[in-house]
C-alpha cells in the first residue's frame, strides 16, 4: 500500500481501522450502514484523506460508477463480516480492485464474553440479561467460520492467505462498555471483542 492508493474500509463503525489505514494510504473511504457510528467516526477522525459514506455491503456495487474498474488497492472488513453476505461481497468487490489489490477480513479471536474467566462470565451474564437472550454466537471468529470465509474467497478467484497476530492489552471499563454497545446491531446484536486478531486476505 502506498500514498497513491485508495482503500475502502467497509463496516467501519467508529473508524478504528480507518484511522490506521489513513496513515498509510492516499485516501480512505469509511463506509457503514449506521449513521450514529459514522457521526462518532467523523468526530474522532478529522483527517483530510478520510471520507465517510453511509452504506452497507449490499451497496458496494454502486461504487463502481464512482471509482471505476481497478481503482481500489484494498477493501477491509474488520469484525463485521458476520453481518454481511460474504459470498456476494467477495464477488462484488473484485471489479473495484486494482491488480495486486485485495480484500482483508480482520476477525478477533475468542470473544471476551466466551472466555474461561470469572469476569468474562460476569460480563456474559450482564449482557445476556440486558439483551434478554443467552450469548452463544462467536460472531465469525470460530474456525468453521474462518474456513467458510477462506473457501468463499477462493471460490471468488482470490489467492488466500491467513495471518494470526497475538497481542496483550489492558481494557478500561469505558472501552469494555463502548465495545459492548458498538458491537450491537440496532436490534441489540451480540458483543464481539477479543485479544487475538486473524487477518484473512484475498488478492486478485
Amino acid at each position: 500500500m502506498t500514498r497513491d492508493d485508495v482503500v475502502l474500509n467497509l463496516g467501519c463503525g467508529t473508524g478504528q481501522l480507518t484511522r490506521v489505514l489513513a496513515a498509510r494510504a492516499g485516501a480512505v473511504l469509511g463506509m457503514d450502514p449506521e449513521p450514529a457510528m459514522l457521526e462518532q467516526a467523523r468526530r474522532a477522525t478529522p483527517l483530510p484523506n478520510v471520507s465517510w459514506l453511509l452504506g452497507a455491503d449490499t451497496d458496494v456495487g454502486a461504487l463502481l460508477p464512482l471509482f471505476g474498474n481497478g481503482r481500489l488497492a484494498a477493501v477491509t472488513v474488520a469484525q463485521a463480516l458476520h453481518w454481511m453476505d460474504h459470498e456476494r461481497l467477495f464477488s462484488a468487490v473484485r471489479p473495484l480492485l486494482r491488480p495486486g489489490g485485495g480484500i482483508a477480513v480482520v476477525t478477533n479471536g475468542e470473544p471476551l464474553w466466551l472466555q474461561d474467566t470469572a469476569w468474562s462470565a460476569a460480563l456474559r451474564d450482564v449482557v445476556s440479561a440486558y439483551l434478554g437472550t443467552p450469548l452463544h454466537s462467536t460472531c465469525g471468529t470460530d474456525e468453521a467460520s474462518q474456513e467458510r470465509y477462506a473457501a468463499a474467497l477462493a471460490a471468488a478467484g482470490y489467492a488466500v492467505d491467513l495471518r494470526v497476530v497475538d497481542y496483550a492489552t489492558t481494557l478500561t471499563v469505558e472501552q469494555i462498555v463502548g465495545g459492548v454497545f458498538s458491537a450491537m446491531s440496532p436490534a441489540h446484536g451480540p458483543l464481539r471483542e477479543a485479544v487475538r486478531v486473524r487477518i484473512l486476505t484475498g488478492t486478485r
